[in-house]
């Protein structure tokens, strides 16, 4: 780094230095007090006493939704979001590490603040909740949250380094059965067993894989099949998600699945109930320019080089990166030893090296940030 540019990212760099404690112990009470989709109060909370502390203009809640809020620094011309994640799974804990992207984003905008204005940037901070499951920034996207933003950003961890992140268009979808119920030896002749009629549904999906594309994918689970072995089930549930590389796609494959759930209705007699419990993840599709530069501090913090990888997950940062230019770099922090949503992970997620990769990722976004703001003002 040469010349005054250079100067102020050092002087970024070195403000995150002094709030390092800070961020590290961020991220340790968030992952130790884990939270799910739109329940996450003391996450939000601490993030957002974080940043007041700090002179951030600090709405919580914000934009209609409890455990969101946003946190502004600087009047420049140019505004980038920072978006921070603080759900976890549930009964699985932060075994995504959404602690190290809270943290990271707050100490982005930490390392930012003193020089905003200098940068001509307007720094917004999001906390963005129910990543894992409701789709909070389609809904943040829909309230104006993005309103206004020329750039978005966030990190994420992980047991590679992908800088051109890319993720699958992911749908839910939600079916109930309704039967009726009856004796299991009595009279089972006057039931309609919605068990069965899942059953069914869920044989015709795995015959549908087999004629799917390779990069179409259909998972879920078994919610409700009965409550007594003695008693035809009147009510039975599932739960299913839908990925596909476009949104385009998906809208085609939750039609065929819905068709495997009405085979069940129709076979075993029964009603049946198909919702859309959440908005659809879009895909995610990163901003050429800012990856480029993206690559190029991350090199520059000593960080591994990015591997080149298809799509291997869904964020509803992919609906951002459809309405604002963003990137979704991921950091590793498990050496490859262990992936999302696995215990292991959880475990990482509060290590020494994850807690370094979360510094990295804070510099590395104010950053590119800075640089961001430098080529719009120029």
């Amino acid at each position: 780094m040469a010349g005054s540019a250079g100067q102020v990212k050092e002087l970024i760099q070195e403000r995150i230095g002094e709030v390092r404690e800070e961020l590290v112990g961020l991220s340790r009470r968030i992952h130790g007090h884990p939270e799910i989709a739109f329940e996450e109060r003391r996450a939000a909370g601490w993030c957002a006493d974080v940043l007041r502390d700090h002179g951030f203009a600090v709405t919580a809640p914000a934009y209609g939704l409890e455990t969101a809020f946003e946190a502004t620094v600087g009047s420049g011309p140019v505004t980038v979001a920072l978006a921070c994640e603080y759900d976890a799974l549930p009964g699985m804990g932060h075994t995504c590490g959404h602690n190290l992207i809270a943290a990271a984003g707050v100490g982005a905008a930490l390392g930012l603040a003193p020089f905003a204005d200098q940068l001509g940037l307007t720094v917004r901070v999001l906390g963005t909740p129910a990543e894992e499951s409701g789709a909070g920034k389609a809904l943040l996207i829909d309230a104006g949250a993005f309103d206004g933003v020329d750039a978005a950003m966030m990190i994420h961890p992980c047991p590679f380094e992908v800088a051109d992140f890319r993720s699958y268009a992911m749908g839910a979808l939600s079916a109930t059965y309704t039967g009726k119920s009856a004796h299991a030896t009595l009279n089972p002749q006057d039931g309609r067993n919605a068990a069965d009629a899942l059953t069914v549904a869920q044989v015709a999906l795995g015959l549908l894989r087999q004629q799917l594309p390779g990069d179409w994918k259909v998972h879920g689970i078994t919610t409700e099949a009965g409550t007594a072995l003695n008693a035809i089930p009147e009510r039975a549930s599932a739960a299913y998600a839908l990925r596909t590389p476009s949104v385009e796609e998906l809208r085609e494959l939750r039609e065929r699945v819905a068709d495997c759930f009405r085979a069940g209705a129709l076979a075993a007699g029964c009603a049946l109930d198909l919702e859309q419990p959440a908005p659809d993840y879009l895909d995610f599709r990163s901003d050429a320019a800012l990856t480029e530069l993206w690559v190029a501090n991350a090199r520059e913090l000593g960080r591994p080089e990015p591997q080149q990888r298809g799509p291997f997950a869904s964020t509803d940062m992919g609906n951002v990166s459809h309405v604002v230019p963003s990137i979704h770099p991921v950091l590793d922090i498990s050496g490859g030893g262990c992936a999302p949503h696995q215990p292991e992970f959880a475990a990482a997620a509060a290590t020494p090296a994850a807690e370094q990769a979360m510094v990295d990722g804070a510099v590395g976004l104010a950053w590119t940030a800075a640089d961001f703001a430098a080529a719009r003002t120029a």
